[in-house]
């Protein structure tokens, strides 16, 4: 019994352990830097507020007309806010998420339905295991026809019977929004397992399951997610090497290093648009050279020590897949060289965009 009894205080101290550390990581974190106010065009940004934007990007970011989500904060009478002031409750701002996406795939209302299947609309102190004023829900609206749309899909919500209670989640209209720190940007992807860790313990699952297993799901752009199988199915060895197990294709042994045609270079894998022939440059290395990607908002950047020396990896969102790395030795404007791999792109000629299905890109080219 007194064995059993010290098995189970290790568990909890060390359950214990790495909440503490948990915390004091994220504290000291946020220390090392504040935010910054963005731009954005009122017609194609939803502002959405609920709770933690860890876990409000990554519904979000798997739809397809979803050019970028950022987290940040909105709301508030602070410029500039840390997640410490943030956090504290002194300024007035939430934790919300700025979703860039394109009206002609994927609609504002359609945002607003998945916006709903993630937070509890009826909590006015908070989301789950947060509670306080920077994590209740809130929805920014941009313009006048915003505001509608979300008038209509609230009362629909209300009428729906999902929920007993009343849903308390504001209207506001949207004022500056500001990036938060670094360590913020898609955690959910550079810090997987102590996301998962926090996701699990939140609550948000349990609740988001719940209420919405029984409802009929959405009908909404995604892009294609495919199983390992088909995966191996559909590639080369070589494709597969390279995207699958972070390999490098033969300098100069490869289809794109030379390429001089005018279109765009996407995800092997998922379709998505990585890269256009007009950020293309002969960087002498024997890769597919990019000053900047085409869709900043499909590409993941991820720290890389495999080498024994930290590189940048370029990853893309949707397919997951290894595409190559970013160094700080290009052309200007950007001095940025994406150096890729030709196994995981497919290029798309310019009088093939439309019958492709990315006509958005023609008049990259005119």
């Amino acid at each position: 019994m007194r064995k059993r009894m010290l098995t189970i205080l290790s568990v909890v101290a060390l359950i214990a352990i790495m909440i503490g550390g948990y915390f004091i990581f994220q504290q000291q974190q946020a220390k090392s830097s504040g935010s910054k106010e963005l731009s954005y065009t009122k017609e194609e940004t939803a502002i959405l507020a609920g709770g933690c934007f860890w876990c409000m990007e990554p519904p979000f970011e798997e739809l397809k007309g979803v050019k970028s989500v950022i987290s940040g904060y909105t709301g508030g009478n602070l410029e500039n806010p840390t997640y410490n002031q943030v956090s504290a409750e002194t300024t007035g701002h939430r934790e919300a998420v700025l979703i860039t996406f394109d009206p002609s795939v994927i609609s504002y209302k359609q945002l607003l339905d998945v916006y709903w299947r993630q937070v509890d609309p009826t909590d006015p102190n908070g989301q789950f295991v947060d509670q306080g004023e920077s994590y209740t829900t809130a929805i920014f609206y941009t313009n006048a026809e915003q505001k509608q749309i979300a008038e209509q899909s609230k009362k629909n919500l209300a009428e729906s019977g999902i929920f007993d209670q009343k849903i308390v989640t504001p209207l506001i209209e949207a004022g500056p929004f500001y990036e938060a720190e670094d360590y913020h940007q898609d955690y959910y992807l550079k810090s997987e397992k102590k996301y998962k860790f926090y996701r699990a313990a939140s609550g948000r699952d349990e609740f988001i399951n719940r209420y919405w297993n029984d409802q009929p799901k959405l009908d909404l752009p995604k892009y294609t997610k495919l199983t390992d199988d088909q995966i191996k199915a559909k590639l080369t060895d070589i494709q597969y090497k390279v995207t699958q197990e972070d390999g490098t294709e033969p300098a100069f042994d490869n289809p794109y290093h030379d390429l001089k045609a005018d279109g765009i270079y996407v995800d092997l894998i998922s379709g998505e648009p990585l890269f256009s022939s007009n950020d293309k440059f002969d960087s002498k290395t024997g890769w597919p050279s990019f000053i900047r990607p085409l869709e900043k908002g499909n590409i993941i950047e991820k720290s890389d020590f495999a080498l024994g020396m930290k590189r940048m990896e370029v990853r893309s969102r949707h397919g997951n897949a290894h595409l190559g790395h970013v160094f700080n030795d290009g052309p200007e404007p950007t001095g940025l060289r994406y150096c890729m791999n030709s196994a995981a792109l497919r290029f798309i000629p310019k009088e093939e965009l439309k019958q492709e299905g990315y006509e958005q890109y023609i008049s990259e080219f005119k």
